[in-house]
């Protein structure tokens, strides 16, 4: 009995490190029934996770939900009976789509143990009769990322150890230009500029073409030589404008062309990666190690950008990241959403060896985390809680959840015809 009351008097009393079951055994002895009952209420009312557990205790799926913000960010959680949850992020632009998907998916999941991370990965993929797409792949990324925190929480452990632990000290960045000059980033990205207007011409016009390298040369001798600067073509660029652009920007190196055309006809973007020696980069809608497979078979692009949110979660970047690595290609992960993507997609970069920089790594995400990113000098430290290594801030997250952006309408100013976002 003094045993058990030393070891309860040492227990924390805030995310304590015993698990509940194990929790529950030594204080039944010394507090009886109706004061465990009371003590136990009290634990789960307050746990946001327990780490670490025993490998052989049971853990099962007890409840899936998602949130819609109204910014369109879409996030998942996954509830256990451990008190361990996990969170992931999922494609915005068909946000109540991919919420109702996951929740078809719901039945599926209860009862099973999150940590058969990979196992739930398949299930969820192949027992579906149509696979791919940004939809189905979306589904199991927010998915993959939630049982992923689950696992590393009842491990103790970051995600990256789960994967062979770290490849580097800290993880380069990237955000706009304004992060460069408030000292926050060494490399940006940029954008072409259609001025008066929300289209590209198929052939663009002189004027608009030295307009694009006129900008691009102001920012370079702004920022100076040492700092890589992107520009994301958005593949709204027709393949006949964009290498008209590509070969005009060649002087100033940029760091990378982005999406100069849409993706679905991986010989055009081939043609145009090979009449240019700046890097190609391409990948944010692309989806799965199937989808990449072609890019870089073809030697379509010299950067693979794969999204943690869209292209299979943590389960699929490590391997598209290793599938890139046999044909010297580092991965550039793309990331326009909020903290579970960025967590996630620096736990790869944490693991992999071609890593080469993250996208908006400068965001901190105040606004839904209960311990923001700290970005140092253009790097962000490798992450050092369980799982993710962040807490939303579930409070946050909910004076923010609403009704997302109205679907996007984008047409050609001078016929209507509709073009590309």
């Amino acid at each position: 009995m003094n045993n058990d009351n030393d070891a309860l008097r040492h227990a924390p009393t805030s995310n304590p490190i015993i698990s509940r079951r194990g929790f529950v055994r030594r204080a039944t002895a010394a507090v009886g029934l109706a004061g465990l009952l009371e003590m136990n209420r009290e634990v789960e009312a307050g746990a946001v996770r327990r780490a670490p557990i025993s490998p052989r205790e049971s853990i099962k799926i007890t409840k899936v939900e998602t949130f819609i913000l109204k910014n369109s960010w879409v996030f998942v959680k996954i509830s256990t009976d451990a008190g361990i949850t996990g969170w992931g992020e999922m494609l915005k632009d068909k946000s109540k789509t991919c919420a109702a998907g996951v929740q078809q998916v719901e039945s599926y999941l209860l009862g099973k143990d999150p940590r058969h991370v990979v196992q739930h990965w398949q299930a969820i993929y192949r027992h579906s009769f149509y696979r791919g797409g940004p939809v189905l792949t979306a589904i199991v990324s927010g998915i993959d990322q939630a049982l992923w925190d689950i696992k590393g929480k009842a491990l103790g452990v970051p995600v990256y150890e789960l994967l062979g632990g770290p490849t580097r000290d800290k993880i380069r960045v990237y955000g706009s230009a304004e992060d460069v000059t408030r000292g926050r980033a060494k490399a940006c990205k940029t954008s072409p500029r259609a001025e008066g207007r929300a289209a590209y011409k198929y052939v663009e016009s002189p004027a608009f073409v030295q307009k694009v390298v006129k900008d691009f040369a102001a920012l370079r001798e702004k920022l100076g030589p040492e700092v890589d600067i992107a520009i994301d073509f958005h593949g709204a660029v027709q393949p006949q404008t964009a290498l008209l652009l590509i070969k005009a920007l060649e002087p100033y190196q940029p760091f990378f062309y982005e999406e100069p055309v849409q993706c679905q006809n991986v010989d055009v973007l081939a043609d145009l990666a090979h009449k240019t020696h700046i890097p190609i980069a391409t990948g944010e809608r692309v989806f799965t190690k199937w989808g990449f497979r072609e890019i870089l078979e073809k030697k379509a692009a010299s950067i693979l950008q794969p999204d943690v949110c869209y292209a299979g979660g943590i389960t699929e970047l490590r391997l598209i990241a290793g599938m890139a690595e046999a044909y010297y290609v580092p991965i550039a992960p793309h990331n326009p959403q909020g903290p579970c993507s960025l967590a996630a997609s620096c736990q790869v970069a944490a693991s992999i060896p071609n890593f080469l920089i993250q996208e908006r790594g400068t965001s901190t995400h105040e606004n839904l985390l209960k311990v923001p990113f700290k970005v140092d000098n253009g790097y962000l430290p490798l992450p050092k809680g369980p799982g993710l290594g962040i807490e939303i801030d579930e409070d946050k997250l909910m004076a923010q959840v609403g009704e997302p952006q109205e679907y996007p309408q984008t047409y050609d100013k001078d016929d209507g015809s509709v073009v590309d976002w």
